[in-house]
């Protein structure tokens, strides 16, 4: 039930606050004094987007609020929309929360039935969930979805599966060129950067063996051999500084300088020749044709690798792919025949459905005013939810007059007629969750005795649960237990919409004012009103039903 809704600036709506009533809630005014807003604020708090042009000129946001009660549970929802980002955040008892949350929540709060619910009931996929409504083995819709889903995903495993295949057999001579050039060479991951260093390798040791053996040459040369010469000026400077003494340190140096220049021959002497381990014909060999084989296929060497491997795995994958499809077949025709025979005890239970919604619709009908000899009927299509698999989808067809032949609704149905139907659809569709039902003129395109009939149901149905009801015929908003009037006003240069409660006079001017105003307005009052049933202190009035109008 919704007890409370407060509105601030959404759109001409500066600040409202309604107190709803169990039973029957009416909201009347003239057409375009802004009762659509007032259901635009409901719809807002449970979801739907409004623009930032909703929010109220010169505000900083429009705000919604409202306590619903659900069975024991207090729900307090509130929802504010910026007028400077359009962006809206929601509350749910004071918790900031995700709009998906509330949306999740909308069926079991309320149920708003409109002029749009009169084409969403001439849509055969909308008549079709009324008609699941009625399954009382609701267990196999789950089964079916279950199933269904399992049947779609193997489907897309085997397509999948089958596209591969199909992609790389087209591509298997390519392939196996490409294997089959890779393995002529047989790369290896790291091959030629090993080979790049032991060609580095080997010129270093070209370099060390040829430096050592001209040092060699310069220190021993028969002709100019350092060692030498040194050893004879030494001499020299020694016989020298025998007779002159001041070449005695020089004479020395250059004795010590020949014994370190020994040293270093003998070193180098000593020093064993390296010999190198791998032949530099056969690397310079192996990275031209590494080399070659970048060209050709126009990768890296590890691309290459990395290529070989992909092309194993995809010709292995095309040898063993038969097998693998045969498998996934196999299961698709498992998964399949399970949707099949749940769909058959479906079938039988749709059917089963369609019998009690067209008796208790012919019902309902009957009491709203149809002929006693019109008949509903259901026809049931196959349709097909997987490629070879049908379901029964129903339509909701009627028979206004014996002797006519099954018709689609919105091939017969009027305007009145159609808000006649939704009213007997939502009365049966409402009676298990007991949620709160909005009527948005519901009573549209109907006149003279059928709205009485309308009023009697709808005062039924707010015996049983909260209805809210936006109407312009006297007739209905007469059977109110709280009567609510939207008006337009316009105050020092902006205009409001505003909405009051009525009490006893006020609830007579709305009335008098509906049927017509003036000495016609009074004298419907005067006719139709229950004297014994009025009291001035009372938030409501209760008429006698109307024989016409």
């Amino acid at each position: 039930m919704l007890e409370l809704l407060r509105i601030h600036n959404l759109a001409l709506i500066e600040d409202m606050e309604l107190e709803f009533v169990p039973g029957l809630n009416v909201l009347t005014g003239e057409t375009g004094a802004g009762k659509s807003f007032i259901l635009k604020a409901v719809n807002f708090l449970t979801g739907e987007k409004l623009g930032r042009d909703h929010v109220r000129g010169g505000a900083d946001k429009a705000v919604a609020e409202a306590i619903f009660i659900h069975g024991r549970e207090e729900t307090i929802v509130r929802r504010e929309l910026s007028a400077s980002t359009g962006r809206s955040r929601l509350f749910i008892n004071d918790r900031l929360s995700s709009v998906e949350n509330i949306v999740k929540r909308r069926s079991s709060l309320f149920l708003h039935t409109s002029q749009h619910g009169q084409q969403l009931l001439l849509r055969p996929s909308y008549q079709a969930r009324i008609v699941d409504g009625f399954v009382t083995e609701t267990e196999l819709f789950d089964e079916r979805t279950e199933l269904l889903a399992r049947l779609k995903d193997i489907s897309e495993q085997r397509a999948a599966l089958q596209a591969r295949y199909d992609e790389l057999a087209n591509q298997r001579d390519f392939l196996e060129f490409q294997k089959k050039e890779i393995d002529k060479v047989g790369p290896q991951p790291g091959e030629e950067d090993e080979l790049e260093a032991k060609r580095k390798t080997l010129r270093h040791r070209r370099e060390v063996n040829e430096a050592a053996q001209n040092a060699l040459d310069l220190l021993d040369d028969p002709q100019s051999g350092i060692c030498d010469a040194m050893g004879k000026l030494s001499r020299h400077l020694n016989a020298l500084a025998k007779f002159l003494p001041e070449f005695a340190d020089d004479a020395a140096t250059v004795e010590d300088l020949n014994l370190q220049l020994g040293e270093i021959d003998g070193r180098l002497r000593r020093m064993p020749s390296v010999a190198p381990e791998d032949n530099p014909e056969t690397i310079e060999a192996r990275l031209f044709e590494l080399s070659s084989l970048r060209r050709k296929l126009g990768k890296s060497l590890d691309q290459i690798v990395d290529l070989a491997r992909e092309i194993d795995d995809n010709l292995s994958f095309l040898d063993s792919c038969a097998l693998d499809l045969k498998t996934l077949r196999d299961k698709e025709e498992k998964e399949a025949d399970k949707l099949r025979a749940v769909l058959t005890r479906l079938d039988k239970a749709r059917a089963t459905a369609g019998e009690t919604l067209c008796a208790r619709l012919k019902e309902e009908l009957s009491y709203l005013g149809f002929s006693k000899h019109a008949e509903i009927h259901i026809q049931f299509t196959p349709t097909e939810i997987h490629p070879g698999i049908s379901e029964n989808r129903a339509r909701i067809l009627w028979i206004p007059n014996p002797g006519m032949p099954p018709q689609p609704l919105d091939a017969i149905a009027s305007g009145g007629e159609l808000s006649r139907f939704l009213l007997a659809v939502t009365n049966l569709i409402s009676a298990q969750e007991l949620p709160t039902l909005i009527f948005d003129e519901v009573d549209a395109g109907v006149g003279g005795l059928t709205l009485n009939s309308m009023a009697d149901r709808l005062e039924h149905l707010a015996g049983r649960q909260q209805v809210i009801l936006i109407t312009h015929w006297p007739q209905l908003a007469a059977r109110a237990a709280r009567h609510f009037t939207v008006v337009k006003e316009v105050d020092d240069g902006r205009t409001y919409t505003r909405c009051q409660a009525l009490a006893s006079e006020g609830i007579m001017a709305e009335l008098t004012r509906m049927a017509g105003g003036g000495n016609r307005g009074r004298r419907w009052l005067n006719n139709w009103v229950k004297p014994d049933s009025w009291e001035r202190d009372e938030a409501a009035a209760r008429f006698l039903p109307l024989a016409s109008f």
